[in-house]
């Protein structure tokens, strides 16, 4: 928390302002939408909520088509199937660790062939980082398969110089509390159009049509931010830039003193992109470092260092058993690149407030534990 929170939260209680909507949602979307580049914006009270909007606002229904990223949390996928929908997974590429163009472009191909065509396109941006939009647009406006962005993890970065959230005919949002600005939990809808919008809104409201009783027509949902969540939101969009800028010099101290151990490799960062670096996230590969993710793991928790796993793909879930998966192809050859990355993956303590100390403890530990791996040669 910034301190300034308190002013937006007193406010709403010296106005009474406690319950869903008021003047603090009000001005979250329009401050976070200017923030976009001037999109129109839905606040809602979960990011999963926005996704499941979104994909409604797509059309998204029972017996449909969704191709979605393999390698992320479980929340971008669960609405399509809450929609009756069928997820397609695709493959990372090893260049973003985002979804690969050429799975996505052989996916549409196959489908296509089969006269099958997806009612829309899932886009993940992981930690931090956007996907290869100047690749994956193309592809999808060539299908004619429009694109919902998942931005909840990469607010503040940018692809091709522009914001991460401006790439997908709607894209969404997440406040939750390991974010990089939170509200506690929320989350927020964007779109190209007005309309969607203000579709959504309706939709996020329970679908009360204009009367002065309760009158519906369509079933809608529950979905709106309160107004107290909301003020937070104003306050913490107010240092987004600065904690773009802290995670960024997290990272960088981290690469700088880790970089040169063999068989660690962070997480790249393409000449496209300008990732917030949410999380500091690195590759162990035991045959060159001479350990594993997991025993790292292990070391760092016994000195109560808590680091994770990177996420395990979708297509490896068995909730999603069953499910077509694309892997990544290149040069003729496929190579599932999402589970590499779950297997050797991990994700270091990289929170905003983190202190020099601590993080140099985490550095200090895991050179440690790397230099005593047997066929490890660390110079850090």
């Amino acid at each position: 928390m910034t301190g300034d929170e308190r002013l937006f939260i007193d406010e709403a209680f010296a106005t009474n302002w406690i319950a869903p909507l008021g003047p603090n949602v009000d001005a979250f979307e329009r401050e976070f939408g200017e923030a976009l580049g001037a999109l129109p914006c839905c606040a809602t009270a979960s990011g999963t909520a926005a996704i499941h909007l979104g994909l409604s606002l797509l059309g998204v229904g029972p017996g449909d088509l969704v191709l979605c990223s393999s390698f992320t949390f479980v929340a971008s996928a669960n609405p399509i199937r809450l929609l009756g929908a069928e997820p397609v997974f695709v493959d990372s590429e090893p260049e973003s660790w985002n979804m690969s163009p050429s799975a996505l472009r052989r996916a549409l191909e196959v489908l296509s062939s089969a006269g099958q065509k997806p009612k829309a396109v899932l886009v993940v941006n992981l930690y931090g980082q956007s996907a290869d939009f100047g690749s994956i647009r193309p592809i999808c406006e060539e299908w004619d398969v429009p694109i919902l962005e998942d931005a909840a993890e990469s607010l503040g970065a940018t692809c091709l110089g522009h914001p991460s959230g401006t790439f997908g005919d709607i894209s969404a949002f997440s406040f939750n509390g390991n974010k990089i600005i939170t509200t506690s939990g929320g989350g927020m809808l964007a779109a190209l159009s007005t309309e969607r919008i203000a579709r959504a809104r309706f939709l996020a409201t329970q679908a009360r049509e204009v009367a002065p009783h309760y009158e519906h027509r369509e079933a809608g949902f529950n979905y709106r931010m309160s107004n107290v969540l909301a003020g937070i939101g104003r306050a913490q969009l107010r240092v987004l830039g600065n904690r773009v800028a802290t995670r960024r010099e997290i990272f960088a101290r981290y690469s700088q003193a880790l970089s040169s151990i063999p068989g660690v490799h962070f997480m790249p960062e393409p000449a496209w992109s300008h990732s917030t670096r949410w999380l500091t996230a690195l590759t162990v590969d035991p045959k060159k470092a001479g350990t594993t993710r997991d025993a790292l793991l292990e070391a760092l928790a016994r000195q109560k260092i808590e680091a994770r796993p990177t996420w395990k793909p979708m297509h490896l879930q068995p909730l999603f058993a069953g499910c077509k998966y694309f892997a990544h192809e290149c040069g003729g050859f496929t190579r599932d690149v999402s589970a590499r990355l779950f297997a050797d993956g991990i994700c270091l303590p990289s929170g905003s407030s983190m202190s020099l100390p601590q993080q140099q403890r985490v550095i200090e530990s895991i050179v440690g534990v790397m230099s005593r791996a047997p066929s490890s040669r660390c110079t850090a």
